[in-house]
């Protein structure tokens, strides 16, 4: 079933995880999620939110050497969304924007967002 749900996710233009940091990943989670993004690294877009600053990502993945892995990952050819100013766009029209900026051009970018 595992196996059968990672290919779906394979498959998807745009991955979206909301809230990362909400609830602490398990170990188990965490070397997941990794493997999710490691699988679609330079494939799919994948758009993450959160209200967490970088530096606090260890709280909720739990492993060092795994969430500076990610991390590198996200931010290698990614592009970070801090929160707006008010009146400024949204990060959804930001994010579109940037996404079909990509798409044109045919390059994969992850995005994280931080709130």
């Amino acid at each position: 079933m595992l196996g059968k749900r990672m290919a779906q996710m394979q498959k998807l233009d745009l991955l979206i995880l909301d809230e990362v940091g909400f609830v602490p990943f398990t170990p188990e989670g965490a070397r997941l999620l990794f493997q999710i993004h490691a699988d679609r690294y330079l494939r799919g877009s994948l758009l993450i939110t959160t209200n967490l600053e970088f530096g606090r990502w260890m709280e909720v993945f739990g492993d060092e050497r795994l969430t500076g892995a990610l991390l590198d990952r996200l931010t290698h050819r990614g592009h970070v969304l801090s929160p707006l100013h008010p009146g400024s766009q949204s990060f959804l029209e930001t994010f579109m924007r940037h996404w079909q900026s990509a798409q044109s051009h045919q390059v994969s970018v992850p995005v994280a967002l931080q709130g």
